[in-house]
């Protein structure tokens, strides 16, 4: 696992192995004069030994100053380049989990929830840039000052430097004691922190839900109940840094009282001498800091190693609807010819099939209904021909051709699918009309929204095409959202159109206008699913769904006359207007 998580790391840094190298190096020169300095002062104190010389001390004090302000400016030099590379890799790092992100299935994307994914996206990438920043240069630092003081404190005086640094074996035994506990309560912070966004993620979309039922409370209790448990985690967390660091530093301070103690008697006994044992108590400082810092810099590294764990999780996801292999391109304008040859889907833990051997032919130009009673499986074959679900090879084809083996892109410009639940952003109309086709002239989109039986909603709007619509298009009434959607989908002008009861909250005389207007475009094969089945009198044929199967097939006043499925509905339909009446 470690040796895995050091292969993901250095795939992280290999695009600035080049600025890491110039970041190391300047480490490297920085931990050199480091050493340098304290041996320099060493040998002025006991040259001052032999006498007083005001041009010595002026010359030996500049070219300290000299070497300090040189190792400073390396420092920072060092620390630019180092914390720049960890800004770099959080932002090519979130570019490319958000590229990952689009290519996902629609119901991974909602059972994982979108609270925990943007947790992930944004907490746990920023917890992987420390970990590449200040973490690494942290590790590199203690590492390179272990590995030049120590030497350089032998070479002073072995007894002092082994009795100095008896006290750090027990430091990195509280580190490690310490490490795995704080591994898992940070994921569980972490957990804990996901749970709660993903009820404000879906509380603030809810919102009208809520207070439409009155939840408020129940609401506050939930939140109340997540927040409880992140403190809890976040506690947990903070007692055992809050304990591990002070104690760190109180350990690391012995060692220099240690050194003091036995430094008097090596000082008196002529061991030592007056500049060795300075040197020694700067060397011993200089370790004290990085070895105190060790507890924080292990907490975040253990916070990158849990985030790059959370991230990796994700990008280990890949979707189950892709190209395949060898994918077919549509060279040239399809016809609109839609064949299903014996469809069965079943969804994943399901008992029965949603679409059980199903067959049907839609010919080009053809405005084709398909009604039938909720849970027939009208949406899972909308979603088939959009291939938004998974479904079986050579059984749905477009033009002749296996829908499984077209190339995604190429079939989703071809069929355009307007859903009942219209998705707006938070933007302009003319913006979410011309989503599909961003760069579409302002003609186009006055035209798709007349198409969608919009414009005069738009007309009456104060900003027109420029209103914004809000999130999700709360401002606009169901209606609207529908037409919206509807026109969006006409804008990019495909050969099919399939409105999944994407007219449901559009009166019967609007959405009738609205399929005269697509009908003017002979080119268009449109296949309407709707409840309505007084639009679907209006089709050139219809096809009635039961149990994931077409039980009947034609016009509608050829099937209202049968005593079938299509006459029942139809009846419901006419006593339900009556009783609205």
């Amino acid at each position: 696992m470690e040796n895995l998580k050091f292969k993901i790391l250095s795939k992280y840094l290999r695009p600035y192995k080049k600025e890491f190298i110039y970041g190391a190096l300047a480490l490297l020169i920085v931990n050199i004069l480091s050493v340098v300095i304290p041996l320099e002062v060493k040998n002025i104190i006991d040259q001052l030994q032999n006498g007083f010389s005001s041009e010595f001390v002026i010359s030996k004090s500049l070219w300290l100053i000299f070497l300090a302000t040189c190792m400073g400016l390396i420092r920072l030099f060092s620390r630019q380049i180092v914390f720049g590379i960890g800004r770099k890799v959080e932002v090519n790092l979130r570019q490319k989990l958000f590229d990952h992100l689009l290519i996902q299935d629609p119901e991974w994307i909602q059972k994982k929830g979108s609270g925990d994914i943007i947790s992930r996206a944004t907490s746990d990438v920023e917890n992987i840039r420390r970990l590449l920043g200040f973490t690494v240069l942290s590790l590199c630092n203690i590492v390179l000052a272990y590995s030049f003081t120590i030497p350089s404190m032998f070479s002073i005086n072995k007894t002092l430097t082994i009795s100095s640094l008896m006290i750090f074996p027990l430091i990195l035994g509280i580190v490690s004691l310490f490490g795995g506990r704080m591994v898992n309560q940070r994921r569980a912070q972490q957990e804990a922190l996901s749970k709660l966004s993903d009820l404000i993620q879906e509380d603030l979309s809810g919102i009208s839900a809520i207070k439409i039922y009155a939840q408020e409370e129940a609401e506050k209790k939930e939140f109340n109940k997540y927040n409880y448990s992140y403190q809890k985690s976040a506690i947990k967390l903070a007692r055992t840094a809050s304990t591990l660091f002070p104690l760190l530093q109180g350990i690391s301070s012995i060692s220099l009282l240690i050194l003091l103690g036995l430094g008097t008697y090596q000082l008196q006994s002529g061991f030592i001498s007056i500049g060795g044992l300075v040197a020694l108590i700067l060397y011993v400082e200089r370790l004290v800091f990085p070895t105190a810092l060790l507890g924080f810099t292990l907490n975040t590294f253990q916070l990158g190693q849990v985030s790059l764990d959370r991230v990796e999780e994700i990008f280990q996801n890949n979707p189950n609807i892709v190209d395949t292999s060898n994918p077919k391109y549509l060279k040239k304008e399809i016809k609109g010819f839609l064949e299903a040859k014996d469809l069965t889907i079943k969804y994943q833990g399901s008992k029965f099939n949603s679409l059980n051997n199903l067959n049907f032919k839609i010919y080009p130009g053809e405005l084709v209904a398909i009604v039938g009673p909720v849970g027939c499986g009208k949406t899972t074959l909308a979603k088939s021909l959009g291939r938004t679900i998974e479904i079986p090879d050579g059984q749905l084809f477009l033009d002749n051709i296996d829908i499984k083996s077209l190339r995604l892109n190429d079939l989703r410009k071809n069929i355009a699918i307007v859903p009942q639940e219209a998705f707006l952003f938070t933007s302009t109309i003319s913006e979410n009309l011309c989503f599909g086709q961003p760069n579409a002239s302002k003609v186009l989109i006055k035209e798709s929204a007349t198409k969608a039986g919009l414009i005069d909603d738009i007309n009456n709007f104060p900003q027109r095409f420029k209103t914004i619509v809000g999130e999700r298009g709360i401002t606009l009434s169901g209606g609207q959202r529908q037409r919206t959607a509807l026109g969006r989908a006409l804008l990019v002008n495909s050969n099919i159109v399939v409105l999944d009861d994407a007219l449901a909250s559009v009166d019967n005389k609007t959405a009738a206008k609205i399929i005269d207007e697509m009908r003017e475009q002979s080119n268009k094969t449109i296949i309407m699913i709707s409840h309505q089945l007084s639009v679907a009198a209006t089709c050139d044929r219809v096809l009635v769904m039961d149990k994931g199967e077409i039980v009947q097939e034609g016009k509608h006043i050829d099937l209202v006359k049968e005593n079938g499925l299509y006459k029942k509905l139809w009846e419901r339909e006419l006593a339900t207007n009556i009783i609205k009446s």
